[in-house]
Order: C-alpha cells, then structure tokens, then sequence
C-alpha cells in the first residue's frame, strides 16, 4: 500500500501542479509569446511595407529623372530654336543693312558722277569759249553767248 498511496500522492500533487501551471504560469507565458509572435509580425510586416515604399521611391525616382531629362532635352530644343530665330534675324537685319548701304553708295555714287558731269561741263564751256577766242582771236561776251555754250554741254 505504501507504493499505492505514494502514486496517489503523486499523482495529486502533479494534477495540482498541472492544474496551477495552467492556471498561474501558462497564461503570461502563452501572452508574452503572442505578444513576441505579434511583435515579429508586424516586424515583418514593416519590412515588407519598407520594401514596397523602396520600390515606389525608386520608380518615382526614375520617373523624376526622366521628366528632368525630359525637360531638359525641351530646353535644349528651345534654346536650339531661338538661337536659329536670332540667327535668322540678325542675317534679315544684316541684308537689309546691305541694302540700305547699297542705296546709299549709289546715292553717294550718282551724286559724285553728277558732280563730275557739272564739272566737266564747266571745263568743256571753258574750253570752248578759249576754242573759240582762239578761232576768232577776240574776246567773246560771256553773258550774251553764255545760253548758246550751256546748250551747247548739255547736249555733249
């Protein structure tokens, strides 16, 4: 009996041991591992989030780079442009600088020729009023004979 009662004894003392176990030692073991296994999924959790946000950035990324490259290119191609705008200008503003200095120098080129012509008139009448003294060996009056010597250069 003595071994009877002994396993009896033990066989109570590990149900109110169990039973204690269960009630006062499982439960803020059973919720320190559910708050450690929360804990390590919302971890998880996190990281995965983390890595998504990577991927996104890195798309933003790119496509911020891409539209700055974008950009850029259509400055380029507008800079590009108005500097063929200008160059077109200045070589409109440059013929029509040629043209003006073109009429000018024909200005200054009929005038001179007109100045020329007048000039040698005055020597042809010269020298036709000393042909003419020399012919007749006298003197001829400018002013009576002058009108007949006028007609006479402008038809030379």
């Amino acid at each position: 009996m003595n071994l009877n009662v002994t396993l009896l004894g033990q066989a109570i003392t590990f149900a109110v041991f169990v039973w204690f176990t269960m009630r006062f030692v499982w439960p803020p073991i059973i919720a320190a591992m559910q708050a450690r296994q929360k804990k390590i999924a919302d971890g998880l959790q996190a990281a995965e989030q983390g890595e998504q946000e990577l991927v996104q950035a890195h798309k933003e990324a790119a496509a911020s780079i891409h539209e700055a490259r974008a950009k850029a290119h259509e400055i380029v191609e507008h800079a590009q442009r108005r500097a063929a705008q200008i160059i077109e200008e200045s070589k409109h503003l440059a013929q029509e600088e040629g043209k003006r200095m073109l009429v000018v120098a024909k200005t200054e080129i009929d005038k001179q020729a007109t100045q020329v012509k007048e000039q040698l008139r005055a020597e042809v009448v010269g020298l036709a009023m000393l042909g003419a003294e020399k012919v007749l060996e006298r003197s001829i009056d400018e002013k009576a004979h002058n009108d007949l010597l006028n007609k006479l250069a402008t038809q030379i």
